[in-house]
């Protein structure tokens, strides 16, 4: 199944580049000085198509929602935390440690995964998935906070350009969420979403499961 098939080559490429920003696009913030709308419009959007754990997570959130209403709902929640903590940490100077807020985002796509797989109603309890989305949302926002942070921004129009990356990766998760959910319509229309929902979140959650271990890795080495 092409979905399935494709979370092996997501993760590998999430390992590779979550969160992370180019060396050209670095040099780019590093050089940048004053308001530069368009520039940091374009790389919030590129830094969350690019983002896999993000797309990741979102892909879980989205799993069994089949109304777009509930779409819009938990969508805002996530774009509503992250972009609070993206803010709060770029703008308010709240620093925290990349790997753990990482290893918390791999955490977050191993919960949605494991809410799919119906592992909550086994343990006997159902946790509320709008507050878990917007909870996890708010570290989902560090971690764009704090690569962000690595780099030396200019502090001439910063409170601009960060609105600016904000709204840019609000207009690329709205693109990737597109592209999921066009995915998702045409995987459901064969009539063998269901017979591959199982399999497929235990690959999401061994993503994320690779996401922690790759993250705690790197924090113990650092």
């Amino acid at each position: 199944m092409p979905l399935l098939a494709a979370v092996p080559c997501l993760l590998i490429a999430g390992i590779a580049f979550a969160h992370g920003i180019s060396g050209d696009d670095q040099a780019f913030l590093i050089r940048s000085i004053g308001p530069n709308i368009g520039p940091y419009i374009y790389l919030g959007a590129k830094h969350m198509v690019t983002g896999y754990d993000h797309l990741l997570f979102l892909a879980g959130v989205i799993f069994f929602l089949y109304r777009l209403k509930d779409v819009a709902i938990y969508v805002t929640l996530f774009a509503v935390g992250h972009s609070v903590t993206l803010l709060l940490g770029v703008l308010g100077g709240l620093h925290v440690n990349a790997y753990i807020v990482d290893a918390v985002i791999g955490l977050s796509v191993v919960y949605k995964a494991f809410e799919n797989l119906g592992g909550f109603r086994r343990l006997g309890f159902q946790p509320n998935m709008k507050a878990a989305v917007l909870f996890f949302g708010f570290f989902h926002g560090f971690g764009l906070a704090t690569k962000l942070q690595d780099i030396a921004i200019s502090q001439d129009g910063l409170v601009t350009n960060m609105i600016s990356f904000n709204v840019g990766v609000e207009i690329g998760q709205f693109l990737a969420l597109a592209v999921i959910l066009i995915a998702f319509n045409a995987w459901r229309a064969t009539g063998r979403f269901l017979h591959y929902a199982f399999a497929t979140n235990v690959a999401i959650m061994s993503a994320g499961f690779m996401l922690i271990g790759y993250q705690l890795t790197g924090y113990a080495v650092a």
